[in-house]
């Protein structure tokens, strides 16, 4: 690939992270304003471009016009004494297929970045690679763990304070209680086993004692128990791998960028995190299930808008999650003209609300149910045929994928919407444990987070793009998880991460308003 081939990607990618869309007479000025700073290998004047732009730039279309204002101003301060910027805006939308690929090297205890290019249809490997890596990821994880790591010196430490990871190749040979680590598979109908990376073994979880969260197939596990003479497992206690502080994940592996929203160095770092305390009157306002088609759902709607219009400071982001119609938008799915009206109807809604069209952003995030090349994992966003009206009306709508990854200042942010909860119920395979808790979301949010995956569910059940595997992980576990979901509305924080349900506006009228500052949660209704 050439040098300008490449630029322009980067350029290109840069641009989509922040919620434009770059047409072609825009991507040639800005390739020409590019090669004035030959030495500028981190792109940091595309970086300041696009926070001028952010500035003074509502529409999220880019043209040549729009830029070519900025970049002579640019051009005509670049002589100018240096004033520190910063190459971070505040908010950056980051869509699943634009996310980092990395895969651990267990030789070299490192992570590669894929940098070529992904196919949506990938070959037989890359769905046993998808295994792979979903373990490869967690036991590097536990490598860490002091329960779990091994002792440097003292052996006798390692066999009676120390609870060693063995193979379960190993456990042909070995004989009294064991630990091991793998992923629950169904190998054979009926019977369920345990898989790492050096064979399989049947086990038997009928006397297992579990901890929070739900053991689903798929999922992967420590175990302890021991071998019986009829080769089955006999586990006796089994739990999930243990949770990693974000901030000793993020010590380990440093230099790496696996959220998306671009690597920062120390500086800017302190200085955004000081940026997010200030912004104490941002606000996001969440919903989820916005069905177009229904007018007591749009009177609803309305209502809210009408709110949120006469506040002293206008939420700073609308985030909007589908369904967008009471009706999935299948193969028998014939009205797409009335929807793509229905959407202009939105439009029209939101621009009847000057300060909110002015001041405020909206995200769209397709639901399970809406209209869709598929229904598999991660789902693009939402067609330019449903939309178009609505982003002519409205500049600064966003339209991303499902799930999406926001970043404010340094706060990062998933948003998933699916219907997980009743979907993880009935795939378990033993009962949850009601030790700990009896609230089925902090089963959920135990699971989803020790998982470090978003979706741990049998592809049977919910598919998933094996080459976009990774862009429904938790790894490094965000700040903050919002699971739009048809269930009742519920809030969950756990191991420094706090976690929400909106629940569904069009049923329950449930709605949230988070402060990103302060990762306060107020779960709303009508």
């Amino acid at each position: 690939m050439s040098s300008t081939s490449q630029k322009r990607k980067k350029i290109q990618k840069k641009f989509k992270n922040r919620g434009y869309n770059l047409k072609f007479d825009a991507l040639d000025e800005i390739l020409v304003f590019a090669d004035q700073f030959p030495d500028d290998a981190d792109g940091e004047a595309i970086d300041l471009l696009l926070d001028n732009l952010q500035e003074s730039h509502k529409s999220s279309t880019v043209d040549a016009e729009s830029v070519r204002g900025l970049i002579n101003q640019l051009l005509g301060a670049h002589n100018a004494p240096e004033e520190p910027t910063t190459s971070a805006s505040s908010l950056a939308v980051i869509d699943a297929f634009l996310v980092p690929k990395f895969g651990y090297d267990s030789v070299k205890k490192k992570f590669n970045e894929h940098t070529s290019s992904l196919p949506i249809h990938g070959e037989a490997s890359a769905k046993t690679a998808l295994y792979r890596e979903r373990f490869m990821l967690l036991s590097q994880r536990v490598s860490r763990a002091e329960h779990f790591s091994r002792p440097a010196f003292d052996a006798e430490m390692s066999q009676f304070e120390n609870n060693e990871i063995s193979s379960i190749q190993s456990l042909i040979s070995q004989r009294g209680r064991k630990w091991v680590m793998g992923v629950i598979s169904q190998l054979e109908d009926g019977h369920f086993y345990l898989e790492d990376l050096s064979a399989s073994v049947e086990i038997d979880l009928s006397k297992a004692k579990i901890t929070t969260g739900f053991f689903t197939e798929n999922t992967i596990i420590l175990a302890e128990g021991e071998m019986q003479v009829n080769g089955i497992f006999q586990v006796i206690t089994c739990g999930f791998p243990p949770l990693e502080d974000r901030d000793k994940t993020l010590k380990a592996h440093s230099e790496y960028d696996f959220f998306g929203g671009g690597t920062l160095t120390k500086e800017e770092t302190i200085r955004l995190a000081d940026l997010e305390r200030q912004a104490v009157s941002d606000t996001f306002v969440i919903l989820s299930d916005i069905w177009l088609d229904d007018e007591e759902v749009i009177k609803k709607l309305e209502t809210v808008l009408d709110g949120f219009e006469s506040v002293e400071t206008v939420p700073s982001l609308f985030v909007f999650m589908g369904n967008f119609c009471s009706r999935p938008c299948n193969l028998s799915f014939g009205s797409y003209s009335s929807l793509r009206e229905q959407f202009g109807k939105l439009g029209r809604m939101i621009g009847n609300h000057p300060r909110l069209k002015e001041n405020s952003r909206f995200l769209f995030i397709p639901g399970p149910g809406d209209a869709g090349p598929s229904t598999v994992l991660p789902r693009c966003a939402l067609p330019n045929y449903l939309t178009e009206e609505l982003r002519n009306i409205i500049p600064n709508a966003i339209f991303s994928s499902n799930p999406c990854r926001v970043k404010f200042y340094n706060q990062e942010i998933v948003f998933f919407r699916q219907d997980l909860l009743y979907r993880m119920r009935r795939s378990c395979l033993v009962a949850p444990s009601t030790e700990e808790t009896k609230d089925p979301f902090k089963h959920l949010v135990y699971t989803i987070t020790h998982q470090s995956h978003l979706c741990p569910l049998p592809l049977m059940v919910q598919p998933i793009i094996w080459n976009y595997d990774h862009s429904l992980r938790l790894y490094p576990t965000p700040h903050t998880i919002v699971l739009g979901d048809k269930s009742e509305q519920d809030v969950c924080k756990f191991g420094g991460t706090t976690c929400f349900n909106p629940g569904s506006f069009s049923t329950d009228s449930t709605f949230v308003a988070y402060r990103p500052s302060t990762q306060e949660v107020e779960l709303s209704a009508l």
